[in-house]
């Protein structure tokens, strides 16, 4: 169980970064707003990365029994893989610090473009946006769910609890920008990175 909720937190840090950035952007804004921004990052954050892995794990355990010698090595190649990107992401974040503009929830964009605005001139959040977001923010966990297929417990229940720990971050996230800042995201995809590793390596070489 230990496992479940260090790899759930682990996959919410990137809806969690993300969450931070949007309340960081909502700081001007009414509390209403910011209640209702904080309860979507929860309800899409949380259904799309519980939703991803448990495709992953029905894919996976299709796929278990030609790949039970290999599955621990797999397994955690994949988490290896997914940490190792967050911190490379961290790493390079500087670079795609102007187009992060694109997802602004406070910005009215030309909705004749590729890019698709999160709020309208009244405030109202765009829920396109925040679906793409959901989906962006948990196509790693779709991988990772894989793995589950090698943890001794039941992948329903590992699925529900990474819904429920990934709304409690975006939740949590939307505050914490709207106080502080985005200073935080970096530090929680770092995070969730170096957790995936160790969960990795503790599949490749202890399971």
């Amino acid at each position: 169980m230990v496992e479940v909720i260090l790899l759930a937190i682990a996959l919410a840090m990137d809806a969690f970064a993300v969450s931070i950035g949007l309340g960081a952007k909502a700081q001007k804004y009414s509390h209403q707003y910011v209640l209702r921004l904080a309860i979507y990052a929860a309800l899409y954050f949380g259904i799309a990365q519980g939703v991803m892995p448990l495709i992953g794990y029905l894919l996976g355990a299709a796929m278990l029994g030609w790949l039970a010698a290999a599955a621990p090595w797999i397994g955690g190649t994949i988490l290896i893989a997914l940490g190792g990107k967050m911190l490379y992401e961290v790493f390079t974040a500087d670079e795609s610090d102007d187009d992060s503009d694109d997802l602004d929830v406070n910005d009215d964009i030309n909705t004749d473009s590729d890019t698709v605005t999160a709020t309208s001139k009244h405030g109202h959040i765009n829920h396109r946006t925040m679906f793409t977001l959901a989906v962006a923010t948990s196509i790693d966990a779709m991988a990772a769910g894989f793995t589950l297929n090698l943890l001794a417990l039941n992948a329903w229940l590992a699925c529900l609890i990474i819904a429920i720990v990934t709304a409690i971050f975006g939740w949590l996230g939307i505050y914490l920008g709207r106080r502080s800042g985005t200073w935080l995201e970096d530090k929680a995809e770092a995070l969730g990175g170096i957790v995936l590793i160790a969960i990795g390596l503790k599949v490749m070489f202890f399971s």
